[in-house]
C-alpha cells in the first residue's frame, strides 16, 4: 500500500473520532503510505487532510487535493473556504478533474480517488450519496477499504 484516498460525510456525525482518524492515518504511514489524496469537501475531507498534514513532516508525505473542479468552495462558508484555501495551500500537488462544475463531475473525482489509490479510509454511516457511492464503487474495484 502505498497511496491512500479518503471519502466520507460532510457532516460528521456525534461518533465521528478525530484520535482515530489520526492515529489510522499514522498508523498507514509508518506502514509504507506516502501519499493521500483528498477530494476537499467539507467535513470528513478536510478533517481527513488536516490528520495527513499534522504528521506529514514527521513521514515525508505527500497529500494530494484532487478537486472536482476548479470552483469547488465557491458556496463554502467564509470559515470553510479558509480552511480549504489553508489546506490546499500546504498541498504538494492539486489534480483538478473539470475547469468548472459540470454534472457527475463530483462522481468524476470520486472515482479518482479509488482508482488513483490501493487502500481507502473512509466514514460512511448512510447508503446514500457520494461516500456510499465511492465505498461500492472501492469495493468493485477490491480495494482495501478501511471504515472509521
Amino acid at each position: 500500500m502505498k497511496v491512500c484516498a479518503f471519502t466520507g460525510h460532510r457532516f460528521l456525525t456525534d461518533d465521528f473520532d478525530r484520535e482515530l482518524l489520526k492515529r489510522v492515518t499514522e498508523n498507514l504511514a509508518k506502514n509504507g503510505v506516502k501519499k493521500f489524496l483528498c477530494g476537499m469537501a467539507v467535513g470528513f475531507d478536510m478533517e481527513s487532510a488536516k490528520a495527513v498534514l499534522e504528521i506529514k513532516k514527521k513521514y515525508g508525505l505527500a497529500l494530494v487535493a484532487c478537486l472536482p473542479c476548479a470552483e469547488q468552495s465557491a458556496n463554502f462558508s467564509e470559515k470553510n473556504k479558509k480552511l480549504y484555501n489553508e489546506i490546499l495551500s500546504r498541498c504538494d500537488e492539486t489534480v483538478v478533474l473539470e475547469p468548472c462544475y459540470v454534472a457527475g463531475c463530483m462522481y468524476k473525482r470520486d472515482r479518482y480517488l479509488v482508482e488513483n489509490s490501493d487502500v481507502l479510509v473512509c466514514f460512511l454511516r448512510r447508503n446514500s450519496g457520494g461516500t456510499y457511492y465511492t465505498v461500492n464503487y472501492a469495493r468493485k474495484m477490491n480495494k482495501k477499504i478501511i471504515e472509521i
